[in-house]
């Protein structure tokens, strides 16, 4: 008798955000020029076509989508103000992670594409909440100061040391 094993919804979501970057990651690579616009409706697309092949709700993947903008948007800004690359943004080393989705979020941080990106929304402060999916990176505590790594997109729990809900991304 074989037993159906159930994925985590929480992991299912993280999953939904790397098929919809890997989506809008192709779109923006094959496109002759890049926008803001472009990304967000790359997004809509990606939304679109898994709606069509995953088991999840369209207002989870409203919620991916807009976390995923968010993300891109922050590394966009922070990438061409800083002249950084993508590991400072991430807040570790990528070097020793084997992960495809990194290793598009690197072939997609090109300078060109992150200096246009960045047009859309300038200089807006980003947060992130407990309970939100967010991609490979590293988020502080907006309360204590502890840092939360993550190596995989996924969904952000409140602060380990002290139970807060709000965070920012590491800035070196």
């Amino acid at each position: 008798m074989s037993q159906k094993h159930e994925q985590d919804p929480i992991d299912i979501l993280g999953n939904i955000y790397e098929k919809m970057y890997e989506n809008a990651a192709n779109g923006l690579e094959k496109a002759e020029h890049k926008s803001a616009p472009l990304l967000h409706q790359l997004i809509e697309e990606a939304k679109e076509k898994l709606s069509e092949l995953e088991e999840v709700t369209r207002e989870d993947l409203d919620k991916v989508g807009q976390y995923l903008e968010r993300d891109m948007h922050d590394a966009a800004t922070y990438l061409s103000e800083n002249g950084a690359e993508l590991k400072d943004w991430l807040g570790f080393e990528t070097a020793l992670i084997e992960s495809e989705f990194l290793y598009q979020m690197l072939q997609t941080a090109d300078p060109t594409t992150l200096e246009l990106l960045k047009l859309k929304d300038q200089a807006e402060a980003v947060g992130y909440h407990t309970g939100e999916i967010t991609g490979p990176g590293t988020l502080v505590c907006d309360q204590c100061g502890e840092k939360l790594h993550f190596y995989r997109a996924g969904k952000i729990p409140p602060c380990p040391k002290c139970h807060a809900t709000s965070f920012h991304r590491l800035r070196d």
